[in-house]
C-alpha cells in the first residue's frame, strides 16, 4: 500500500514530522508529499536499495551475545528521515555548548582545587564514591585545560514538545560513523529530496575531528594524529576503522605502540619509529596503561600515562574525563553550568531522583513501577529498569540492589518519547527515538549538524539502543524557512 497520512496514528506522542492534529510539521510538508506520491514497490524498491548499500558499503555493527559471542550484523536503517528546523537547532546547538563548556571547567576542577565542593555546590561523598575519578589525573593540565574533547549527548523530547538531555557521554562515546553513513545511504536512496531541500550538510566532521586533535598537540605544522582502537572484537571497531580513515590517520593497536626513554610515544611503521603527537583512543582508562592501571592489560600501552603526564603526548578524551561521565553526576549539570558560568542551562535535564539522597530514594522505593531506574556508569540501556514494563520480581530485585548501593542508582519518570513515522514492513507506523549530537572541543567547540537518530523498532519500545533492537534515521536539520 502507498502511504496515506490521514491514517497515521500520532497516538497521543509529539511526532516529529506530523502534528496532533494530522498536519506536517514545519518542514516536513514536501517530505510527506514525495513520500505519498510514491507506490508501494516505489517505496519497496527505495528500502531495498538502502538496505543493499549498507551491505556494500559494509557498514556493521556488533552486538555482544553470551550464548554466542559477538555477532556483525547490518546496521539497521529507516529510509524515512526525522526533520528538525534550522532555527529549533540552533538553541539546541547553544545548549550543547554551554553544556560541554561548563563540563570541561567542572573536571578540571576536580581535578585541581575542587572549588565546587569546597563551596558546597557538588557533594564530596559523591566525588569520594565515583568510580571514573583517577586519582592519577590530579595536577594534571592537559592542553587548553579541555578534558572532554568529544562528547555524545543524548536527547529526547517528550509529549509536549520540550528537548531534555538524557545523560552525557564523555569517556569513549560512539556512534557518529553511522551518522555520516546514514547521509550517504540517504543520498543514493532518495537523492531527489536533496534537490528540494536546504538540508544542512554533516560531511564536514572527520575535518573537524581531525582540527579538534591537531589542537591539541604542540605547535607543530603536521601533528602526528593516530586512532588507538582496542581491536577488531570491539563493538565499535567499525567507526574506529571509518574514522581513521576518513581523517587520514593510522588505525593502531596498543602492540603498535611503545612509549621510548625519553617518555615520547612512538609508532612502529616498516620504516622505524615514528614519534605520535595525539592519540584518539577508544579504549577505556583502565586498560590504556598497565603500568598505570590494570596490570594485565594487553590492550594499552606501558608507560602511556607518564608520556601524557609530561605533555608528550595528547590523549582525547584525557584520562579521567569519565568523572562526569556517571548518571548521578549528570543530575548536577544544571548546578554545575550555574556555577562555572553563571547561567540558567538553555537544554533542561529530565527531572532525576538521587537515590543517594534518603528521602528521595525512599520516592523510587515506593514507586518503582513508575520509573526508570539507571545506575550510575552502565551504558548501551544495560543494568537498568524500565518500571512499568518490570515484573515484580525485577523491581523486588532492584529495590534490593539500590538499598545496597544508593550511590549507584539514580530515576527518572517515563517520558513520553517523541515518535517519527517508520517503514516497518509495508507499513508506516510511530516508532519513538532519541538523538545524539556530537561536540568536540577543542581550540573551538564544535556540534554536528543534527546527530545519530536511534529508533526503537520494536513497537511500544522506548529502547532505541542498536544493541538491544533498535534501529536508526537520517536526521535533517532543514533551513525551511529559506527554501
Amino acid at each position: 500500500m502507498t502511504i496515506t497520512w490521514k491514517d497515521y496514528p500520532v497516538n497521543g506522542f509529539y511526532d516529529e514530522l506530523i502534528t496532533f492534529a494530522g498536519d506536517p510539521r514545519p518542514g516536513a510538508n514536501h517530505l510527506l508529499r514525495h513520500l505519498d506520491g510514491l507506490t508501494e514497490a516505489e517505496l519497496q524498491e527505495r528500502k531495498a536499495a538502502a538496505d543493499a548499500a549498507i551491505l556494500s558499503m559494509g557498514i556493521t555493527f556488533t552486538v555482544y551475545s553470551e550464548a554466542e559471542g559477538s555477532i556483525d550484523r547490518a546496521w539497521p536503517f529507516d529510509i524515512i528521515p526525522r526533520i528538525i528546523t534550522l532555527r529549533e537547532w540552533q538553541r539546541i546547538e547553544a545548549g550543547l555548548k554551554q553544556r560541554v563548556r561548563a563540563l570541561n571547567l567542572f573536571i578540571d576542577d576536580i581535578y585541581h582545587d575542587q572549588k565546587i565542593v569546597k563551596d558546597g555546590v557538588f557533594p564530596a561523598e559523591l566525588l569520594a564514591d565515583s568510580q571514573n575519578f583517577r586519582p592519577e589525573c590530579v595536577g594534571i593540565s592537559p592542553p587548553r585545560g579541555v578534558w572532554a574533547h568529544i562528547c555524545g549527548s543524548d536527547l529526547v523530547r517528550d509529549r509536549d514538545g520540550t528537548v531534555y538531555v538524557l545523560e552525557d557521554n564523555l569517556r569513549v562515546p560512539s556512534g557518529v560513523s553511522y551518522m555520516l553513513e546514514n547521509r550517504m545511504v540517504m543520498k543514493r536512496v532518495l537523492p531527489e529530496l536533496f534537490d528540494d531541500y536546504a538540508i544542512v550538510p554533516v560531511d564536514d566532521y572527520p575535518s573537524q575531528l581531525y582540527q579538534c586533535l591537531a589542537s591539541l598537540a604542540p605547535e607543530k605544522l603536521r601533528p602526528n594524529v593516530v586512532v588507538l582502537t582496542p581491536g577488531i572484537y570491539n563493538s565499535a571497531y567499525f567507526e574506529h576503522c571509518y574514522l581513521a580513515q576518513q581523517m587520514g590517520a593510522e588505525l593502531v593497536e596498543g602492540r603498535d605502540l611503545v612509549v621510548g626513554d625519553d617518555d615520547c610515544v612512538y609508532m612502529r611503521t616498516i620504516e622505524g619509529l615514528t614519534k605520535v603527537d595525539v592519540i584518539y583512543r577508544r579504549i577505556d582508562d583502565l586498560f590504556l596503561d598497565p603500568e598505570a592501571f590494570h596490570p594485565d592489560s594487553t590492550l594499552g600501552v606501558p608507560g602511556l600515562m607518564r608520556a601524557w603526564k609530561k605533555g608528550n603526548v595528547a590523549l582525547a578524551n584525557a584520562p579521567g574525563a569519565g568523572v562526569a561521565d556517571d548518571k548521578v553526576v549528570y543530575t548536577y549539570v544544571p548546578d554545575i553550568i550555574r556555577y562555572y558560568l553563571g547561567e540558567d542551562a538553555i537544554l533542561p535535564n529530565v527531572p532525576s531522583y538521587r537515590c543517594v539522597i534518603p528521602e528521595e530514594c525512599e520516592y523510587v522505593l515506593a514507586n518503582l513501577d513508575k520509573l526508570v531506574v539507571k545506575p550510575a556508569n552502565e551504558s548501551g540501556g544495560y543494568g537498568m529498569l524500565i518500571g512499568p514494563a518490570a515484573s515484580t520480581e525485577q523491581r523486588e530485585q532492584f529495590a534490593r540492589l539500590i538499598r545496597n548501593d544508593p550511590r549507584n542508582y539514580m530515576a527518572q519518570p517515563l517520558l513520553s518519547l517523541s515518535t517519527a513515522p517508520t517503514l516497518i514492513d509495508h507499513l508506516v507506523e510511530p516508532r519513538h527515538l532519541d538523538l545524539r549530537p556530537f561536540i568536540l572541543s577543542g581550540q573551538d567547540i564544535y556540534v554536528t549538524n543534527g546527530g545519530l537518530t536511534r529508533v526503537a523498532l520494536k513497537k511500544g519500545s522506548t529502547v532505541v539502543n542498536s544493541s538491544q533492537g533498535g534501529g536508526s534515521k537520517d536526521t535533517w536539520i532543514v533551513d525551511w524557512e529559506a527554501a
